[in-house]
């Protein structure tokens, strides 16, 4: 239990990129008493050392927190199985509900802190009337990641600090220069951290020491097009990369893992208007009583669209966008939006 004389006493997440170095110094700024803390999920190389040297510049102690079995469990494992089964998995989500933001505040209680802090560019706000917080996006809406942090819950947010919300990429690459970090101009990796080389299916394959048979590609009416080369090498919307020699353009449309067939379309024939969500986390409140219109998103780099929900159960939505809107995925999420209050979300089913 934390006593009342650790109020401002934050575990920042350090990664050893810039972001986090920032909303480090940024939290020692505001006169927090401030430790890093660097999470070990894989096997391999010490990847702490910037961190490390970034905390001894701040005059701030380093922990390393082992999350490996956890992250086995809660990731690795989702991931080649939603792989598996035919869904595309997006597991920033399930990472950040269970490991930067579950097992991470769990440390920080162990550890003697009260809150952490991490380099996501994102807010958190309260509402007075309602009693609960609020996850907003963040100022630099390039760089907004308040869409794989819709599955927070009132405790984490509760518990959470993110200090670059307000901030511009530009602006924090300019703290990180001015203070003379040793990673300044470190460039930012755009992949999944397990899969530094972009090869999902390779990885799978190693993960699972299984391999994925070759099978059909058919067209909607089941007529057979050629021949895939594993189900787990392709994602829905795909056009590049089928080998095919068509008369005109087809499209990964949906995966039949069971009987082993990639189901191709016509560009037209990705679009639908409608998809249930499943797995749901709300924030402003704890179920949503009657049909409310609000905006959503089905990928992360999406402007949202004006839609209508409903929750059809406690753990599902059905959502009805005012428009098609393409290549809808299930196993990536869908978020909520009220202007830039996050409603919530869930995963595509």
């Amino acid at each position: 239990m934390i006593t009342p004389d650790l109020k401002n006493r934050v575990l920042i997440a350090m990664s050893g990129g810039i972001d986090s170095s920032v909303a480090a110094f940024l939290i020692k700024e505001q006169g927090c008493e401030c430790a890093g803390a660097t999470m070990k999920l894989l096997d391999g190389p010490d990847i702490a050392e910037d961190a490390k040297n970034i905390a001894s510049f701040l005059e701030m102690p380093h922990y390393i927190v082992d999350f490996k079995e956890f992250f086995e469990k809660e990731v690795l494992q989702y991931f080649a199985g939603m792989y598996i089964k035919g869904d595309t998995p997006n597991p920033c989500v399930v990472c950040n509900k269970f490991i930067k933001f579950g097992k991470m505040i769990q440390s920080a209680e162990e550890l003697g802190y009260d809150s952490i802090a991490t380099g996501h560019y994102a807010n958190v706000g309260y509402d007075d009337i309602t009693g609960r917080y609020l996850l907003k996006k963040a100022a630099d809406i390039k760089k907004d990641q308040s869409y794989v942090l819709f599955s927070l819950t009132q405790k984490q947010l509760k518990n959470i600090k993110f200090p670059l919300g307000s901030l511009t990429k530009q602006e924090v690459r300019k703290i990180a220069e001015e203070q003379g970090f040793v990673n300044a101009q470190k460039k930012e990796s755009q992949d999944i951290c397990f899969v530094r080389d972009g090869d999902y299916a390779g990885f799978i394959e190693r993960y699972t020491g299984k391999t994925f048979p070759e099978g059909d590609f058919v067209d909607l009416s089941g007529k057979i097009l050629g021949r895939h080369k594993g189900i787990i090498r392709y994602t829905v919307g795909q056009r590049r990369g089928l080998g095919l020699a068509l008369p005109e353009p087809m499209y990964v449309c949906c995966k039949d893992a069971e009987n082993n067939k990639i189901i191709l379309c016509k560009e037209q024939e990705l679009y639908t208007k409608e998809l249930v969500a499943r797995n749901i986390n709300l924030i402003p409140f704890d179920r949503i009583d009657n049909k409310i219109k609000i905006k959503a998103k089905v990928r992360y780099n999406q402007t949202e669209q004006p839609a209508s929900v409903e929750q059809t159960s406690e753990d599902t939505l059905h959502i009805e966008f005012e428009s098609p809107q393409r290549a809808v995925t299930r196993g990536q999420a869908v978020v909520l939006y009220d202007g830039d209050v996050v409603v919530g979300g869930g995963t595509i089913g």
